[in-house]
């Protein structure tokens, strides 16, 4: 563990958010009532998560620490999705709130295992 897992992280970590971004804003449309980007991008970055584990012996920290440590930690957003659920709660948009969380979880649950049965 030197330098090039350094490097790593330091690149996945960009190219992670850098596709978060881009995703926001290709669905920035849709989330005017529901935050549909964050949603995709945490269901998307654990179905990559669940493949990755799959597949890549975690021993070979360069290439686990660009995917899993930081591209998928750049692309996913839980902060975001903290923010976002408490918006929705100061705004009184509890059904939508409540959605939201059960919807997140239970997808995002669902996407790692799908990520992992795809191997």
């Amino acid at each position: 563990m030197g330098i090039m897992v350094w490097l790593m992280v330091f690149i996945g970590g960009g190219l992670g958010s850098i596709c978060r971004y881009g995703l926001g804003r290709l669905l920035s449309p849709y989330t005017l009532h529901f935050p549909w980007a964050t949603l995709a991008a945490n269901l998307i970055a654990c179905i990559l998560l669940g493949f990755i584990i799959s597949r890549i012996d975690i021993k070979s920290y360069p290439l686990a620490a660009f995917w899993i440590a930081r591209f998928c930690g750049g692309f996913s957003t839980f902060s975001t999705f903290t923010l976002e659920n408490y918006k929705l709660l100061s705004e009184g948009q509890i059904w939508l709130f409540i959605a939201y969380v059960a919807l997140s979880l239970i997808a995002c649950l669902l996407g790692f295992i799908i990520g992992m049965k795809i191997v």
